[in-house]
């Protein structure tokens, strides 16, 4: 085959440090610009993505020519720079460590779509944390609560 083809969907789920409540709601809807921007620019299409006051979901189209690793690296690196340029109170903002990332197939994309654009509503009854285990349970990723959390 001359071509190379290929689609890979992920979702994207990271948490400020010590999922502190450091995303207000005034830098949430620019945050979501600026981020999608990054992976536009890493030939990674955004289908959907939303914060919450301590934590990204993303879902977006790897692109073939990034690893994965290397994608999330860089959208974290570039939105904590661009963050901390947006008052003081900022100056001291980081990411998590780590992340999730889950594939999913096309099939499940407007479920997906629809779960990252309900955050509000999601977390009225459910924290980060609990969020998050279930992620981990729902794609069988074994995990060790120790060093899941920073």
């Amino acid at each position: 085959m001359p071509q190379s083809l290929a689609k890979n969907l992920i979702h994207l789920v990271f948490s400020t440090k010590n999922r502190e409540a450091a995303l207000t709601e005034s830098i949430r809807s620019p945050l979501c610009l600026y981020a999608s921007a990054v992976l536009r620019d890493l030939d990674s299409h955004v289908i959907a993505i939303n914060t919450w006051r301590d934590h990204v979901h993303i879902l977006f189209a790897l692109s073939r020519n990034h690893s994965l690793a290397q994608v999330v690296m860089e959208v974290k690196r570039a939105t904590s720079k661009w963050i901390k340029t947006q008052g003081k109170h900022y100056k001291g903002f980081h990411w998590q460590s780590g992340y999730g990332a889950f594939s999913i197939g096309q099939s499940g994309v407007d479920e997906v779509t629809a779960y990252i654009a309900n955050q509000a509503e999601i977390h009225r009854v459910k924290s980060f944390e609990e969020e998050f285990r279930s992620f981990l349970k729902r794609y069988q990723v074994e995990f060790d609560e120790r060093f899941v959390w920073d």
